[in-house]
C-alpha cells in the first residue's frame, strides 16, 4: 500500500524534513558515544551530499568519554563530520540543508554559517540555545521538527 502524494509543495517538504530527520537518527546510531547520539545530514536539491555523526577523528580510538564519562575534547560533533566530509570531497555545501538530531551548539552553528548551509531542521534541544541565536541573527532558517 502506497502513501498518499501530499497536495501541497509546503506538504511534500514537510515529508522530505521528516524523512531525512528519521535518516538522521538511523545514522546517528554508528556513534560509539555512550552519553549523546547525533546524527546529521546535508542534503541540496534533494540529494545527500554528506553525513556525519558524532565521533573521535580518523585514526584516534572509538572511544568518546573519558574515565569520568566526560567527553573527550576532541571529539567532533554531527554537523563538523558532515561539513568537514563535505568539503573533502569536492562538493559544495553552499545552498544546502542539515538536518541533524540535535540543535547544533555555538562552535557548529559557525561552521554552518560559513559553510553556506541555509536551513537547519533539527529534532531535539541542545542545552544552550546560544547556536540556535547566531543562526537566526545569519538569517540562516532554523526549524524544529519533534518525530
Amino acid at each position: 500500500m502506497s502513501t498518499p502524494t501530499p497536495d501541497t509543495p509546503d506538504q511534500r517538504q514537510t515529508q522530505f524534513d521528516r524523512r531525512y530527520l528519521e535518516m538522521a537518527h538511523i545514522w546517528a546510531k554508528n556513534s560509539y558515544c555512550r552519553r549523546r547520539q547525533v546524527g546529521a545530514l546535508l542534503v541540496k536539491e534533494r540529494m545527500i551530499i554528506s553525513d556525519g555523526f558524532n565521533g573521535t577523528p580518523s585514526g584516534f580510538e572509538n572511544e568518546c568519554e573519558d574515565e569520568h564519562n566526560c567527553t573527550k575534547p576532541y571529539v567532533l560533533h554531527a554537523e563538523a563530520n558532515a561539513i568537514t566530509k563535505v568539503a573533502k570531497s569536492g562538493n559544495s555545501s553552499d545552498g544546502a540543508t542539515l538536518y541533524v538530531t540535535s540543535s547544533p551548539c555555538m562552535e557548529c552553528a559557525k561552521l554552518i554559517i560559513q559553510a553556506g548551509i541555509v536551513r537547519v531542521v533539527y529534532c531535539d534541544e541542545y542545552r544552550n540555545a546560544d547556536g540556535l541565536a547566531l543562526l537566526e541573527r545569519a538569517g540562516v532558517a532554523v526549524e524544529r521538527i519533534v518525530l
